[in-house]
């Protein structure tokens, strides 16, 4: 352990108390009194337990030097959120519609509301209220799709900047005449593309924002876009070693569609446009097949999983733990607003409660044994993984988890919370009931402070000037 003290001034802050994460799938590390060192970039720079020899030392020179913040018996520190599929435009019809297949709803409720992001001042009012609504909830990390709208695209990533959300932001590409309505579609494939790179370099030159906020390439979906927009997106990927986000498989008719218009699945062409790579993020993929989901692992892709859409517009459940076991990279989503919750809490609970109707089955006119899928289920431990520290290797971001060298995205939850359904009995909980219980039960109401890259963008006190170094 390198020897720190007060008159080192690469320590931005520090925080002591009882911090709980899973730094690897399933498995819960407890670190009790300890002490998380964060240097000024925002990383963490030394984690102290009493048991090393200048722990009190170092603890009462921050606390003098004002650079410490300890936590009561009835806080927790716990890693950030990540959301790996949210419609960032959608936000305003939260919890409406969810009636309607996924087709309707597109096209009667969905692209009529994106189409209105053509004026930036509607814009900026929706995209501020989402970004402050999701870091005031936990949500350090964020996987945004935009509209079709380039300034307005533009505005969604100034804001998670100013805010300080860590975020990838894409500008969506839809120019297929033939599913995309008159509306709310781009002129043409080259002008799609055209519009992609002038975003990609707009944000790449943003300084104040490197490092956090990045662009994703971000064709909708097969449907919505033409052979020449999808190898364009291909291309503009590979030139820029850039990040890539679309749907893949999510119901029956886009699987469908693609499956006719190609002879292939969805995962089959999106790899042959070059479009699945180790940068990707696919959102639902709930109707792949053995073999896509081999092809998605050797393409080391990332998966998307947000249960709740998927229940609603899909039919459907995604096998994550076949997923988890066969070593595809899996994350969780809301999938604002094709999900009706904002909290990644609400995602996990949700991806278990999936699981177990998978596993479990739910038509209860079938003898047990007929019902589900066996070894389909996980646990609390396995979602909440896949909320921080899987989310984090989904991106290639160090993120996720309490280690050396890895950013500092933390949130404080507050167990004593005014107007909070999240109860610890201390004679009764162990820790692990503690995260359990807190996976279940905590929400906006116990978030009392959120970091991202050591830097106060929720809760606590006002944030500071953030001058943020690339990660």
């Amino acid at each position: 352990m390198v020897q720190l003290d007060k008159s080192d001034a690469g320590i931005k802050c520090a925080v002591a108390g009882t911090a709980l994460h899973t730094p690897r799938c399933g498995e819960i590390e407890f670190l009790q009194d300890a002490l998380i060192v964060i240097d000024q970039p925002g990383f963490i720079q030394s984690i102290l337990t009493p048991t090393d020899s200048h722990y009190e030392q170092l603890k009462n020179d921050l606390k003098d030097d004002d650079k410490l913040l300890e936590l009561s018996n009835n806080e927790y520190l716990l890693p950030g959120l990540i959301d790996l599929h949210i419609h960032a435009p959608q936000w305003p019809q939260m919890g409406k519609a969810l009636h309607l297949p996924l087709y309707d709803w597109l096209h009667t409720c969905t692209f009529p509301l994106e189409a209105k992001y053509a004026d930036v001042t509607f814009a900026e009012v929706v995209y501020r209220s989402l970004v402050d609504t999701l870091l005031s909830n936990g949500t350090t990390t964020a996987v945004y799709f935009g509209t079709i709208h380039l300034d307005a695209t533009k505005l969604l990533a100034d804001i998670c900047v100013e805010l300080g959300q860590r975020a990838l932001v894409g500008r969506v590409s839809m120019d297929n005449e033939d599913q995309c309505p008159d509306y709310y579609r781009d002129l043409s494939a080259a002008k799609s593309i055209e519009d992609t790179r002038e975003f990609i370099e707009y944000l790449r030159g943003q300084s104040s924002g490197a490092g956090i906020v990045l662009p994703a390439i971000t064709p909708r979906f097969i449907p919505s876009c033409s052979d020449e927009a999808l190898a364009g997106h291909g291309e503009l990927a590979e030139e820029y070693d850039c990040h890539i986000q679309t749907h893949c498989s999510e119901d029956n008719w886009s699987h469908d569609y693609g499956v006719s218009r190609f002879g292939k699945t969805d995962t089959e062409s999106l790899l042959e446009f070059g479009l699945l790579t180790d940068k990707t993020v696919l959102a639902h993929c709930n109707f792949i097949n053995p073999r896509d989901m081999m092809t998605i692992r050797s393409a080391q892709t990332a998966i998307a999983h947000c249960p709740l859409s998927n229940f609603l517009f899909s039919n459907a459940v995604l096998p994550v733990r076949q997923l988890l076991d066969k070593g595809v990279k899996v994350g969780l989503g809301t999938d604002v607003s094709g999900g009706a919750h904002v909290s990644i809490y609400d995602s996990c609970c949700q991806a278990i409660v999936a699981s177990r109707a998978l596993q479990e089955g739910v038509n209860a006119n079938l003898p047990p044994e007929d019902r589900g899928l066996a070894d389909a289920s996980i646990n609390f431990k396995e979602a909440f993984w896949m909320a921080t520290a899987g989310g984090g290797e989904a991106l290639g971001f160090k993120v996720g988890r309490f280690s050396e060298g890895y950013c500092f995205d933390a949130m404080v939850i507050d167990a004593a919370a005014t107007d909070s359904n999240l109860v610890i009995w201390r004679d009764m909980d162990s820790l692990e009931d503690v995260l359990q219980k807190i996976v279940y039960n905590a929400r906006r109401p116990n978030v009392r402070t959120v970091w991202v890259q050591g830097d106060i963008v929720a809760g606590g006190i006002p944030r500071s000037n953030r001058q943020v170094p690339s990660t």
